[in-house]
């Protein structure tokens, strides 16, 4: 059966906690009770600045991504950024990856900008996919935390 994706719903709560979780997980981040709250809230609320999907084979909720649209300085229309984007273990390879990412790509399309995001050096499944639907960009990631 081929991959769904829709709008993340109130009733993917528990899913989307577990999903969510495994992800920080997979980034050795612990993600406390109260983030996951926080971060859900912010997921549903419509109009907080980030938006979700999810990616469903036989109705199961697989896969999760967040991702949001801001101006672009460079071409004055709409960058998209793919701030997370998981897929159950259990469901890789089966184009949950790639639903997610081609959807949020049909979203941006004609909006005059990118669609961007970034993943580990290490996290080299991921990048197999990356490699086959974008381009590798020479851009240097930094960070400050605060």
């Amino acid at each position: 059966m081929p991959t769904t994706v829709r709008p993340l719903a109130e009733g993917d709560a528990a899913r989307w906690r577990e999903l969510f979780h495994a992800y920080g997980v997979f980034y050795e981040t612990e993600f406390s009770n109260e983030l996951l709250e926080r971060v859900w809230a912010l997921m549903i609320e419509p109009g907080s600045g980030i938006d979700a999907l999810v990616a469903e084979h036989d109705g199961q909720v697989v896969g999760i991504a967040h991702y949001r649209s801001h101006p672009d300085t460079f071409s004055g229309g709409r960058d998209w950024y793919l701030d997370d984007l998981f897929v159950d273990p259990a469901a890789r390879g089966a184009g949950a990856g790639r639903a997610l990412i081609e959807h949020i790509a049909e979203l941006s399309a004609g909006t005059g900008g990118s669609l961007r995001w970034i993943t580990a050096d290490t996290n080299e499944t991921a990048q197999a996919l990356y490699d086959k639907v974008a381009t590798r960009t020479r851009w240097v990631t930094y960070e400050m935390r605060r």
